[in-house]
């Protein structure tokens, strides 16, 4: 991408920027807030409400995208669309590593490493994981799951058409509506092109609020305890102000700003992972555990994917898979985005292939090594986690007592904050320019945003987070505020991808008349 040199003054840049996009979503995000904040009691017993129909009596629609999903990826990379390069660059615009990072950490990594460190211990007590096996075998196999294959693939679709659109297409509005084009023609102009981008800001920032309000806690007790700072809400805002800090000065030093933190994140997470594999004195179990969970993944994958709970004994899948699915979908505003531009240069092919390889194995290597040591601990009766937990009712401290048992336990403590921090402030590099770009009636493909409107979003993207965090929201409120923000975006994602075939048909049709002239 280019500096923003094209915006001009301050007066030429108000012109550039479509209001509507910018100032509504910002409305509806300070409404909530004070909802949330002035009334927590009422809001918890709406989202409730509003969750079950969503999540219980629509869970299969939340299912059926997935699995298309996944289809529709593997579909284009293998596929005549496989061959069609994004962009007319002879080789990538970054080097393979750089683009993986770029890539992943821009993704849920910071949540990635928080659910690494735990999600076993949510399925634990789960029915449904004790009719499978129990906790050895299948605790360890569905965080693999739900962070696996399909959550990725709902990146990789929509990270194909928008690179399809930016690079091949050079269409000059970055927004959903425009992506929708080829199938909705002029509308996307007119009031239905307002209504799906309103929809997709919106989903941003709930998916925003989510991430930050669920894995905050753990960092503000990590730093707590290595500082001997009283662990307070004033903490956790102060944490979430040096995030905003960090991530809006690389949004500030543009792309170039973002990819240097990207790919040094990525070292720093993996001697985090390297200091609890070695240290940890569970590298065995770790490793055994690990290709039997990847075996049980390998086996069950379709069954697992399919598997509705219709008599509802457990309702594991409603209320897990459903959740991580909307999770990601409305993850699915900023982050395909963000792959399908750093994308220019690249096959699709490429994209969907390299896309999984790098996102898959860094996801499955944190989920092995953290949560198989933790997993470890309790399975070898070296420490009771699931009493700790039980006992406290805190997911959060009983993470911090798993950090006890490894080697210099302060030092574990600061490379979990460090970590957590840049994947933190990559993320939201890649949050603040997608929202930005949103706020321009129109913006060329090599073509960043000014730095006075990325520099709004970065402040924006932190206000519904702090207001979570004030209304003391529960998980399953702020699982809600996804399901919710997902449903929507299900249809549209359905438009972008349909939008993408017929587009990509009629280039490769372009292309073969021109190779028979030639």
């Amino acid at each position: 991408m280019k500096p923003d040199t094209k915006n001009g003054s301050g007066r030429e840049i108000l012109k550039r920027l479509d209001w509507v996009t910018t100032v509504v979503p910002f409305v509806c995000v300070i409404v909530l807030c004070l909802f949330f904040m002035e009334n927590p009691g009422g809001s918890a017993d709406i989202l409730a409400s509003i969750r079950f129909f969503l999540g219980d009596q629509m869970s299969s629609y939340y299912l059926v995208l997935g699995m298309g999903a996944l289809i529709c990826s593997l579909y284009m990379a293998f596929s005549s669309f496989g061959k069609i390069r994004l962009g007319n660059l002879e080789k990538p615009q970054y080097p393979f590593f750089q683009w993986g990072s770029m890539m992943f950490t821009a993704g849920l990594a910071a949540d990635i490493l928080f659910y690494s460190l735990c999600e076993w211990m949510l399925y634990a007590g789960e029915p449904h994981i004790a009719e499978m096996g129990g906790i050895q075998d299948w605790a360890s196999t569905y965080p693999l799951f739900h962070w696996g294959p399909i959550p990725w693939s709902f990146y990789m679709v929509m990270a194909v058409a928008f690179g399809f659109m930016i690079h091949v297409r050079k269409r000059n509005k970055q927004k959903y509506s425009e992506a929708c084009r080829p199938l909705l023609g002029r509308r996307v102009d007119g009031f239905w092109g307002k209504v799906i981008d309103l929809i997709a800001v919106f989903a941003l920032l709930a998916g925003t609020a989510t991430t930050f309000s669920l894995a905050t806690p753990l960092l503000s007790m990590a730093v707590s305890q290595v500082t001997g700072i009283p662990d307070n809400r004033i903490l956790t805002i102060g944490i979430l102000v040096v995030i905003c800090v960090v991530y809006t000065l690389a949004v500030f030093f543009g792309m170039k700003g973002v990819a240097k933190l990207a790919s040094s994140c990525i070292y720093l997470f993996f001697i985090f992972l390297a200091y609890v594999f070695l240290g940890g004195g569970e590298m065995r179990y770790i490793i055994e555990t690990g290709l039997t969970s990847l075996g049980n993944l390998a086996q069950n994958f379709i069954s697992m994917c399919t598997w509705t709970d219709a008599l509802r004994t457990t309702s594991f899948p409603q209320n897990w898979t459903v959740f991580y699915w909307a999770y990601w979908m409305v993850w699915c505003i900023a982050t395909p985005f963000f792959i399908g531009t750093i994308s220019k240069g690249r096959t699709i092919r490429q994209t969907v292939l390299g896309g999984y390889l790098f996102s898959l194995a860094g996801t499955f290597t944190s989920f092995i090594i953290l949560g198989n040591y933790g997993l470890g601990l309790q399975m070898m009766g070296k420490l009771d986690l699931m009493a700790i937990y039980q006992q406290s009712q805190d997911l959060y401290q009983t993470i911090i007592a798993m950090f006890s048992s490894l080697p210099f336990p302060a030092l574990a403590l600061i490379l979990l904050a460090l970590t957590m921090i840049a994947f933190y402030a990559t993320t939201f590099d890649a949050l603040a320019i997608v929202a930005a770009s949103y706020s321009y009636k129109a913006l060329d493909a090599d073509e960043e945003p000014d730095r006075r409107v990325k520099l709004f979003w970065s402040l924006v993207l932190m206000l519904f987070p702090i207001a979570l965090i004030f209304s003391e929201s529960s998980m399953a409120n702020l699982q809600t505020v996804s399901i919710i923000a997902a449903f929507p975006i299900g249809f549209i994602m359905v438009l972008i991808v349909w939008s993408f075939f017929k587009d990509a048909g009629e280039y490769l049709k372009e292309q073969e008349c021109k190779d028979r002239r030639n």
